[in-house]
């Protein structure tokens, strides 16, 4: 693992300049800033999973919404609470954490709903395997939108303490990139990593495939919650819509630009993807090209990033950068010159 040890040095010194631009004197830079990291922690988190098992996964941005849920029950401030969540259980009603308590819990609740739903979700293959996390995607959705007591049901939950700032973001993803770091390069991730690339091949060096699988998922779980309890106390709001198919799709998309494979690529593609989406947010609203005006354009974000995906696709099938292994041959060549 040491010898790959310039990929952690790299992708630390990406992250921390990248989070130096939210210091500029523009609230709205900071902002798009700390959104941007809080989205890394959770395409790492998806990369965790995807990237080391080769199971394509649509329903991980369930366990940011479960997390975040969870995070504000202990969260809230007590009369907010007892205004919007009068019918929750009386321990909770009468506990507010701090941000730290509120990751512990939220995070906490996510690993246990990972490990409950794994055992079934990872047994199959492939698609299956996908479409079984997808449908777990829309179970969270449906008890999310109806469940009033707990979540205000398809009403947003606000009055979260905004607690998140751009310290706790920067902390936080260099934190998760170390931790999906050290589990990719570990025997157990090698492991599944061989796996992904012949499941037959590892079924028979005697890998256990599904306990493997299994573990990444719980793991990345915990992340991906991580990041949803992060964004929650970033907007001060929760609500179901937050965490569905936009999130999962465009969460997806960072990852697959960047490369499903790579550590880099999921940070790289994090960090392309929303410059990319903020400036086609921007252009949305209308805009003037050498003296000509251009009129406002609603969904010309979501074209934007759909074109963006099928040219990395057709020019860079693995994306932008395939495989670490590679950036780690190019880091060496650089450093022998």
């Amino acid at each position: 693992m040491s010898a790959r040890l310039p990929l952690l040095l790299l992708l630390a010194i990406v992250i921390l300049l990248f989070a130096a631009i939210g210091l500029l004197p523009s609230p709205m830079m900071q902002r798009f800033v700390i959104d941007t990291l809080i989205k890394l922690v959770m395409v790492v988190g998806l990369y965790t999973f995807v990237g080391t098992s080769g199971v394509l996964s649509f329903g991980h941005t369930s366990f940011a919404m479960i997390g975040a849920y969870a995070a504000a029950w202990v969260t809230l401030p007590l009369t907010t609470k007892k205004i919007f969540l009068p019918d929750l259980p009386q321990f909770l009603l009468d506990t507010q954490f701090n941000l730290f308590g509120g990751i512990v819990v939220g995070v906490a609740v996510a690993l246990v709903a990972a490990a409950l739903i794994g055992i079934a979700v990872m047994r199959p293959s492939g698609i299956g395997a996908s479409i079984a996390t997808l449908a777990w995607l829309s179970i969270v959705y449906a008890v999310c939108s109806n469940a009033d007591a707990l979540t205000r049901g398809t009403s947003s939950l606000v009055g979260l303490p905004l607690a998140t700032g751009l310290g706790a973001a920067t902390l936080t993803a260099l934190a998760v990139v170390m931790l999906a770091y050290v589990f990719r390069f570990s025997r157990y991730g090698l492991m599944l990593s061989a796996s992904r690339e012949d499941e037959v091949a590892a079924y028979a060096s005697g890998i256990s495939v599904h306990r493997l699988r299994l573990a990444a998922f719980i793991v990345s779980a915990g992340m991906v919650a991580l990041g949803g309890v992060l964004q929650a106390h970033f907007l001060g709001v929760v609500s179901v819509g937050q965490y569905y198919i936009n999130l999962t799709f465009l969460a997806l998309a960072m990852l697959v630009v960047g490369g499903m494979k790579s550590l880099a690529g999921a940070v790289v593609g994090t960090i392309l993807i929303s410059g990319f989406a903020e400036i086609l947010r921007v252009a949305t609203g209308g805009f003037t090209l050498f003296a000509i005006p251009v009129p406002p354009a609603p969904g010309f974000r979501e074209v934007g990033l759909a074109v963006l995906m099928l040219l990395v696709l057709l020019l860079r099938p693995e994306g932008l950068i395939p495989r670490d292994a590679m950036l780690l041959q190019k880091l060496r060549s650089w450093r022998s010159d």
